[in-house]
C-alpha cells in the first residue's frame, strides 16, 4: 500500500497515458504511473510469427463476452507502452472535417467540443515527440500544419513505388504514410532496420515508436515520475460528498493496495476506461462514475475495417511495405456524395499466419503463392456513435462489448473501388493488366473477428463534450461530475474518424497536459 499522495496517478502507460507522463515529467511534481501488464520480453519471439501472429503469445488471456454471452478473446495488449507496442506505427492527423458534423450514407458524425486549430500545436508537438516520417503537401484531404514533419518520408520500395506511379496515372493523389518508426535510410547504424516483422509485432530493437521507448522510459528518468507495472486498478472510490477520487484500488502481486493522488487520469483504452468507471459504481454515482447522463460504455467505435490481398502473377518482394496511402475518398468526393474512407498497407503478410486460419479449399492459389505474390491493403471507413453498441459488465464483473457495425456501404464501395482501380494497373512490364489476378479478404485465411475481437481501433466510450447531460467529459478531459478525474485515451473521442486514432490521442494527452500542469501551478 502506497503511502504517499501523488499530485497525479495515471492508469495506463499506452498512448494516452505514457505520452501524459511524459509531459507532467519535467514539471517535478510527484506522478505514479500504473500499468497493470509488465514489459514486453525482449527476446526472439518478438519477431516469430507464429508466436505472435497464430499463438497471440503477447495477447491478454482475458476473456470477454459479446452481446449474446459468448466468449471473446480480444486481441489486445497489456504491458508498458500498452498497444503501441504492437501498433502499426502509422500516425495520422484526423482531418480538419472530421472535427465538425460530417453527413455520411449511415447517418451523421457529431461535432467535437474543440476543433482542428486547437488541436493543432499539439498534433505538431506529438509527431515531434513520437519521431513522424511524412511529406506535407502530398494528402489532398491533409489539414493545415504549423511545422513539417520531423524526418522525411519512408522511401516505397520497387513493388510498391510501381502501385502508387500506378494510382497517380489513374488521377488519384498517393502520399507517403505517417510513420513512427526511429529509421534513418541514409545511415547504415539507424536504429530500425526496416524488417517485416513491424506491423503488430512488438520491435526487438526498440527502433519503434512506441509509448514505452518514447515517453515512458524518458518519463521514469526523472526522479519524481514512479512506475508501478502489475498493477490492475480495480475500482476508484471518491469522497462522501462523491465530487473527488479519493483512493485507486489496485491489485499488484496477489495483494490490495491504496493509492492517493490529488489528480486521477484514466487511460486503460477505450473499452477497459469504461470498465473500469462502471466497476467504481456508489451509492453517489450508482450508474458507474462519472455517469449521471448514462453515456459511460456507450458509443463504441472501432472503425469498419477491411484486409484485402490484391494477387498479381509478379512476386511481391517487398519487405517493409506500410508506406503508402491514399484519401481520394476520405471525404465526398466526384465518385459519391458521401464519405468512403482511408486505403493504405499493412505490413507484408506471411504463409505462416496464413496457414493458421485457412480453410481446407483456398481460391485456386496455395497459401504460399499468395503469400509471396500478395500486396495487402489496410481499409478504414468510419463508424458512427451509436448509443446501443457499448461496454457493460456481466453479474460476475466480466467485460461485455456489444457492438452491431453500421454505416456499412461506405465501405463496401471503397472497396469496390480497390478493385477496379487494381484491375487498372499497368506498370507491370511482362504481364500488364493481366498481372493482377483478384482481390482476397485477410480475415478468410486468418483468424480474426473484425470488428469485435480486433479492438486496436477502440474509441468513443466516455466521450467528452459541453452538455453534461450527454457527456461524461468536459472540453479537457475532466468529467462533469467529479473535480479531479480525468480521462486521456481514445474513450474521450465522439467520433471516430477514418484513420488510426493513435496520434490524436497522443496530442490530446499532451493537451491534457498542458492543462494539468496550468492547474497544479
Amino acid at each position: 500500500m502506497g503511502s504517499e499522495r501523488y499530485d497525479v496517478i495515471i492508469i495506463g502507460s499506452g498512448a494516452g497515458g505514457g505520452t501524459l507522463a511524459h509531459r507532467l515529467a519535467p514539471s517535478g511534481k510527484r506522478v505514479l504511473l500504473l500499468e497493470r501488464g509488465e514489459y514486453v520480453p525482449r527476446e526472439k519471439d518478438n519477431w516469430n510469427p507464429r508466436a505472435v501472429n497464430v499463438e497471440g503469445k503477447y495477447q491478454t488471456e482475458e476473456i470477454w463476452r459479446d452481446r449474446d454471452g459468448k466468449e471473446m478473446h480480444p486481441h489486445t495488449n497489456y504491458g508498458v507502452g500498452g498497444n503501441t507496442k504492437f501498433y502499426g506505427a502509422a500516425l495520422f492527423r484526423l482531418r480538419k472535417g472530421d472535427f465538425g458534423e460530417l453527413r455520411h450514407h449511415g447517418g451523421i458524425s457529431p461535432a467535437w467540443p474543440i476543433s482542428y486549430d486547437e488541436l493543432e500545436p499539439y498534433y505538431t508537438k506529438a509527431e515531434q515527440l513520437y519521431q513522424v516520417h511524412g511529406q506535407r503537401g502530398e494528402d489532398p484531404t491533409e489539414p493545415p500544419a504549423s511545422a513539417p514533419y520531423p524526418c522525411p518520408p519512408v522511401n516505397h520500395e520497387p513493388r510498391i513505388q510501381e502501385i502508387a506511379d500506378d494510382f497517380a496515372r489513374l488521377g488519384l493523389k498517393p502520399f507517403h504514410t505517417p510513420l513512427g518508426i526511429l529509421l534513418d535510410e541514409g545511415n547504415p547504424r539507424s536504429r530500425c532496420i526496416r524488417c517485416n516483422t513491424c506491423d503488430g509485432y512488438p520491435c526487438l530493437v526498440y527502433a519503434k515508436s512506441d509509448a514505452q521507448v518514447l515517453a515512458v522510459d524518458e518519463a521514469i528518468n526523472h526522479p519524481n515520475v514512479t512506475l508501478l507495472t502489475g498493477a490492475c486498478v480495480e475500482r476508484l472510490e471518491t469522497s462522501p460528498s462523491g465530487r473527488e477520487v479519493t483512493k485507486v484500488i489496485v491489485s499488484r502481486n496477489g495483494t490490495r493496495e491504496e493509492y492517493t493522488g490529488d489528480i486521477v487520469v484514466v487511460s486503460c483504452g477505450a473499452i477497459n476506461s469504461a470498465a473500469l468507471l462502471l466497476r467504481s459504481a456508489s451509492d453517489r454515482h450508482p450508474n458507474g462514475l462519472a455517469n449521471g447522463s448514462d453515456v459511460v460504455g456507450r458509443h463504441y467505435m472501432g472503425h469498419v475495417n477491411s484486409v484485402l490481398m490484391a494477387i498479381s502473377k509478379c512476386p511481391n518482394p517487398t519487405v517493409f511495405q506500410k508506406t503508402l496511402s491514399f484519401n481520394d475518398f476520405y471525404l465526398a468526393s466526384k465518385e459519391w456524395e458521401y464519405p468512403m474512407g482511408h486505403i493504405s498497407f499493412v505490413g507484408k503478410l506471411d504463409a505462416e499466419t496464413l496457414k493458421a486460419g485457412a480453410p481446407a479449399l483456398t481460391p485456386g492459389f496455395t497459401l504460399e503463392y499468395m503469400a509471396n505474390h500478395s500486396v495487402d491493403f489496410w481499409l478504414t471507413s468510419e463508424d458512427l456513435p451509436a448509443p446501443e453498441n457499448r461496454v457493460t459488465l456481466d453479474r460476475q464483473g466480466n467485460i461485455v462489448l456489444a457492438y452491431q457495425p453500421n454505416n456499412e456501404e461506405g465501405h463496401k464501395r471503397l472497396i469496390a473501388k480497390l478493385k477496379n482501380l487494381m484491375q487498372q494497373q499497368t506498370a507491370c512490364p511482362e504481364h500488364g493488366h493481366e498481372c493482377h489476378q483478384g482481390i482476397f479478404a485477410r480475415n478468410l485465411f486468418v483468424g480474426q473477428r473484425i470488428p469485435l475481437a480486433g479492438v486496436a481501433h477502440q474509441n468513443g466510450t466516455v466521450r467528452f463534450g459541453n452538455d453534461p447531460r450527454t457527456s461524461a467529459l468536459d472540453r479537457n478531459c475532466k468529467a462533469h461530475e467529479l473535480d479531479n478525474l480525468y480521462v486521456v485515451d481514445a474513450s474521450f473521442f465522439p467520433s471516430s474518424g477514418a484513420v488510426n486514432p493513435a496520434l490524436t490521442v497522443m496530442a490530446n494527452a499532451l493537451r491534457v497536459g498542458d492543462h494539468l500542469l496550468a492547474r497544479l501551478k
